[in-house]
């Protein structure tokens, strides 16, 4: 089982998700944002960047992670983060949110790109579904898990950018669940999180 290092900014929706009993067993260890800096990296099997992390936090960072991308690890940066900031080779595009699409009888255009990817043994496209605020473009070589039709990604696995690995999407569920609001971003966590732990 990967041992999962999650990054802590100290928010009421960090505390919910990482520290509340739900989900806190699958967090091996939790280091506040602001030690990060002082954190060796190197000893950390798979690194999970919290939805919403300031990125002002993190861009201080960026070539700890790079070095930590090259030397084999792996880093999860989940969604509003400012990922192209901090990590190599992202390529962002926001875009407006639809945030009432449910209401109103549409649809987000959310789709299933790498149906056989281990990810879809744990979650379905239903518990991917709330909003997004934009999408990414696909590093060539790297998997697209789920695609805003005819745009980019919101969930891609990339094993080719670096030695390493990033997971990297536009999803913000631990802002959402530990907001108590949004029952898929609750039912993603709990085939997200046991996915990591089996990688």
């Amino acid at each position: 089982m990967a041992r999962i290092t999650a990054l802590d900014s100290g928010t009421y929706y960090h505390h919910r998700t990482l520290h509340e009993p739900r989900y806190r067993d699958f967090f091996d260890e939790i280091v506040y944002i602001r030690d990060l800096a002082e954190t060796d990296l190197s000893a950390h099997e798979l690194v999970l960047v919290s939805c919403r992390t300031d990125p002002s936090q993190l861009i201080p960072c960026r070539q700890q992670f790079a070095d930590y991308l090259a030397g084999g690890g792996t880093v999860i940066a989940m969604g509003s983060t400012g990922q192209p900031a901090w990590l190599p080779g992202i390529s962002w595009h926001d875009t407006p949110t639809n945030f009432w699409w449910w209401k109103e009888g549409g649809n987000l255009g959310l789709e299933v790109t790498a149906p056989g990817h281990p990810l879809f043994t744990h979650i379905t496209l239903d518990d991917a579904t709330w909003h997004h605020h934009g999408h990414f473009d696909v590093p060539a070589g790297a998997t697209s898990l789920i695609d805003v039709a005819g745009k980019g990604s919101v969930l891609y696995d990339d094993k080719v950018t670096t030695a390493g690995r990033m997971l990297v999407t536009a999803l913000d569920p631990m802002y959402h669940h530990g907001s108590h609001f949004m029952p898929a971003t609750t039912r993603f966590l709990d085939g997200f999180l046991p996915w990591l732990k089996s990688l």
